[in-house]
């Protein structure tokens, strides 16, 4: 595909959003990456951890369900400037919290902070995925979103591993307060970006199927639970009064969705372990964490790349039950870590993992929704997506107290294969005719 058949209308705004995520990738690979871990070096419990995942999702089921009455009309690259502005307010306000609070204090401001600033955090996920589908014409998505998770990898990649350097070579907690300030900078040119953005002028295609796209606004990176913000631009097109089609359950959606509520609920039980895990069971330093964090996200795009390599070799049901079987291998080399080497085979097999498996279940998706009633399955499937990460989120502490730290995450890897076998038996593909 020639650039050069791009109008200047349209170099300008790609322009923006590649450094939006590229600006995205430091916020990403600094402040959403190591506040979790902060955390836990604040001696923060599973369950204070877990508030991190828990309130958001919380929000996010709340606020999805009105995003069509009340969103639906509005200027989008308005909107998406205004809710990334007052977002990311909240990034800076971290920045003194040891200068004003005690420990504990900290922690509950911390999680009080993001909080509140997960309602504009939802929004811009929701208000981001439309704009984009209408400032970039259909044939050119390919290439955007292509240019735009190879530039979210190379800055979350160089985010983490600066962070982690300085987190070690800077005492606590000024070192903390120096990568908050450097996520706070990357929030602040990410956002400059989108206030960049331009109307596209023309109502472009509106496609049936995902971007792909990797940025998640709002969202903490905590162990391996790293998501793309899937079809979130549908809960805008519902044409009827009601979006959430509780009916669908009792079709062959049913079982379906329900097996994606298993895997999503499995898959947190562990997330809100693993920061405190790997501070108070394997003493890892940020450096070390650092290195896992960006090894995972490495191999997560490079897989996540190679699925249509695959899917030509494959078939696509089997790769899911496959890679959802084997989406264990975090948790479990994690769970028998006791050093730096074991945590970064972890990291390599996990992000190898999740880049299919990932990908896979957003294809069986799409697969299973129609293209004229779309928004109500991607409703449903929204909503189960946040019941799952408010249940793991809970259920993950609550293992924890009766098996320890290191127990609670090897249940979470049996857990997962138990999810990956949910999704074997009622993921499969409708039957032709």
């Amino acid at each position: 595909m020639q650039t050069s058949t791009l109008t200047p209308l349209q170099k300008h705004n790609f322009h923006h959003l590649y450094w939006d995520i590229f600006y995205w990738g430091v916020l990403s690979g600094s402040t959403l990456a190591f506040l979790p871990v902060f955390l836990a070096r604040l001696h923060a419990n599973p369950f204070e951890v877990g508030l991190l995942t828990a309130g958001p999702a919380v929000v996010s089921i709340i606020l999805s369900m009105l995003a069509g009455r009340f969103m639906r009309g509005q200027d989008m690259v308005r909107l998406t400037r205004l809710t990334a502005l007052v977002h990311r307010l909240g990034f800076l306000l971290l920045v003194p919290l040891p200068w004003l609070l005690g420990a504990p204090g900290q922690v509950w401001a911390a999680l009080g902070l993001m909080l509140v600033f997960s309602l504009p955090g939802t929004v811009i996920s929701i208000s981001f995925n439309a704009m984009f589908a209408d400032l970039v014409a259909a044939h050119w998505r390919p290439h955007v979103v292509g240019r735009r998770n190879a530039l979210l990898s190379l800055s979350i990649t160089l985010g983490t591993l600066g962070c982690g350097w300085l987190l070690d070579t800077l005492p606590f907690p000024a070192n903390y307060q120096v990568v908050f300030g450097i996520g706070t900078l990357g929030a602040t040119f990410s956002t400059y970006h989108l206030w960049r953005l331009r109307p596209a002028g023309e109502v472009t295609q509106r496609l049936g199927r995902p971007f792909r796209d990797f940025a998640r606004q709002g969202w903490l990176m905590i162990g391996d639970a790293v998501r793309s913000p899937t079809g979130l631009r549908y809960l805008l097109r519902q044409s009827g009064q009601t979006l959430l089609r509780l009916d669908l359950l009792r079709t062959s959606f049913g079982p379906f969705i329900f097996s994606f509520l298993i895997f999503y609920t499995f898959q947190y039980i562990s997330v809100p372990i693993f920061p405190v895990y790997f501070v108070e069971t394997l003493d890892l330093t940020d450096g070390v964490i650092s290195l896992g964090y960006a090894i995972f996200h490495v191999a997560m795009m490079a897989s996540s790349m190679a699925l249509g390599w695959l899917n030509q070799r494959a078939n696509a049901h089997r790769i899911l039950a496959v890679s959802g079987v084997l989406y264990c291998a975090y948790p479990l080399f994690m769970g028998l870590a006791y050093g730096p080497g074991m945590v970064i085979v972890a990291s390599l097999l996990g992000g190898l993992v999740w880049g299919v498996a990932n990908g896979q279940m957003v294809s069986a998706l799409m697969d299973r929704t129609p293209d004229e009633d779309r928004p109500a399955y991607m409703a449903l499937h929204n909503l189960f997506l946040n019941l799952g990460i408010l249940g793991g989120s809970f259920l993950g502490p609550f293992i924890g107290q009766f098996l320890g730290l290191r127990g609670a995450v090897l249940a979470g890897a049996a857990m997962r294969v138990a999810a990956g076998l949910a999704l074997a038996v009622w993921a499969r593909p409708r039957r032709a005719g």
